[in-house]
Formats: C-alpha cells, structure tokens, sequence
C-alpha cells in the first residue's frame, strides 16, 4: 500500500490549534466508570483516572474516519499515515474533581515531530490538555500520539522482559469490559471493539486502551501509598490483547512508584512512574 509522503511543515501548521469541551461530573458517570473496573462507587474522593472520561469531543459519525476517530484535518493534523496509537505523556493532578463540578476541558497541539521507526515514518503529536472546574486547574495533561504506517509481514521487535514486581494483580479485560470503556471514554477506534479491523493492523484481537491501563495502575498507585500522586507518567512499549490475562505491577523506585503493565509473556506493554 502507497503512502502520500509526509509534509512535516505543513503538519507543524497545526501547532497551536485548540478545542474547548464542556461537562459535568455527573453520578451516572462515575456509577459507570466504577462499574467499568468493577469497583464499588465511592464518590469522596473521585477515582483519579475518571478525568479521562470528562469533557471530550462528540463528532457526529459523517466526521469519522475509515478507523472510527474524527477526521484528520480538523482538530489534530492530517498525518497521511494510518495506525494511530496513543503513546503516552504525563498527567498532573492538581486539584480534586467533585461529584457535580461543571468541567471545561481547553486542548492545544503543542508540537508535531517526524521520526524514521523500524516499520518506516513515524510522526508524533503532542496535545496538551486542560482541565478546569469551578475552583480553577485540577488537571494538567500532555497526551502523545503517534502515527505509523500500515503494518507488514515482519516480525515486531519484542519488548524488555518486565522486572520483578513488589506488588502485582492480574487483569483480563474482555470484550466486554473493552465495548464500556469505549463506551464511557466516547471512543469509536475499531482497534478496541472491530476484530477484523485489528487483523488489517496487524494485531492478533483486539486491544486493550492505553488509558484502560494508565488507569489501572494509577489505581495501583493510589492504593499503595494512600493518595493520588502529583505526577503520574507513562510510556506505551507494546500492545495488550483483549481476553488474554496480564498483570499490573508496582514497586519502590527512587524517585517514587515504578509501575507497568506486562503481557502473558512477561515482556513489557505499558510502563509509568509516579510520583
């Protein structure tokens, strides 16, 4: 499959673009994300993760693309290069959410990059996102985007072996569980619920959502030292598949919480630190 070249410059265009979205932390919401993870609904304090699922845009389905996103071209650029994968970025909690706090969420690409990968061009957006309530900014996030070409028949580089964990808990997230996190997050990639999508990327079922497992182990995090951390970064190595046990892990770092993510294997999906 030909691919349009990629024109960085007129990419970097978009620098500087910005959304503004709207909601309110409502209970049905929060009842919805507890029950997503299987949790009991506690509503002091709000689960951390929950910003994931506040403020975030509704285009109608004539803006989708072929993938189930909104259309390059609007909001974020239009990178001529099909796989979107959300890699990664950090997140500052700064203030706690309140069940019924109106939310505005102000999102602003900050910097567009063009990389060569084993697989060919790569090219990364980063967007910084906002989130305010009624007593000012409770949530400050950088979200990193890349963008691949279409898979191909070559074996993909395997990730690090994951170290030993101090603290670990295993996790299957089925279809089910993948369809309400989808659902509660507004998100229509086909990677996450469309079987045969995943075979034309290359992936053997389908896949566990970046922030599924950021929220999981910033859910760890809070747990082991009994409060939401300041600053919580994570980076994507390798995909999980949906239906396939693995594990979230943690230990004692130098600088706070080591967290990751590891497949069946024991190699490395996700890792994060916190802080």
């Amino acid at each position: 499959m030909t691919q349009t070249p990629v024109d960085i410059a007129r990419l970097r265009g978009w620098i500087g673009q910005s959304a503004e979205h709207h909601d309110t932390v409502t209970p049905r919401l929060l009842a919805e994300f507890c029950a997503t993870l299987d949790r009991p609904v506690v509503e002091t304090p709000l689960p951390p993760a929950l910003h994931w699922c506040l403020a975030l845009p509704v285009p109608p389905l004539s803006d989708l693309g072929y993938d189930g996103h909104e259309k390059l071209g609007r909001f974020l650029p239009p990178v001529p290069l099909p796989r979107r994968m959300w890699a990664g970025g950090e997140v500052e909690l700064l203030a706690p959410l309140r069940l019924h706090d109106p939310v505005t969420r102000r999102s602003t690409v900050t910097d567009v990059t063009q990389k060569t990968g084993r697989s060919g061009a790569l090219v990364f957006v980063t967007v910084m996102h906002e989130l305010s309530s009624p007593r000012g900014l409770a949530v400050r996030e950088r979200q990193d985007l890349v963008y691949r070409a279409p898979a191909d028949d070559a074996a993909p580089t395997a990730p690090p072996e994951a170290p030993e964990a101090e603290h670990s808990q295993s996790v299957t997230a089925g279809a089910v569980m993948l369809f309400r996190y989808s659902a509660i997050t507004f998100n229509g990639h086909r990677i996450h619920y469309d079987r045969d999508h995943c075979a034309d990327e290359g992936y053997p079922g389908l896949v566990v959502h970046g922030p599924l497992q950021a929220t999981l182990m910033l859910e760890m995090a809070t747990r082991l030292t009994g409060r939401a951390p300041a600053r919580f970064g994570f980076r994507g190595l390798a995909p999980l598949i949906g239906g396939v046990p693995f594990t979230v892990n943690a230990r004692e770092g130098k600088d706070g919480l080591e967290l990751w993510t590891a497949g069946p294997d024991g190699r490395l999906a996700m890792r994060a630190t916190a802080g």
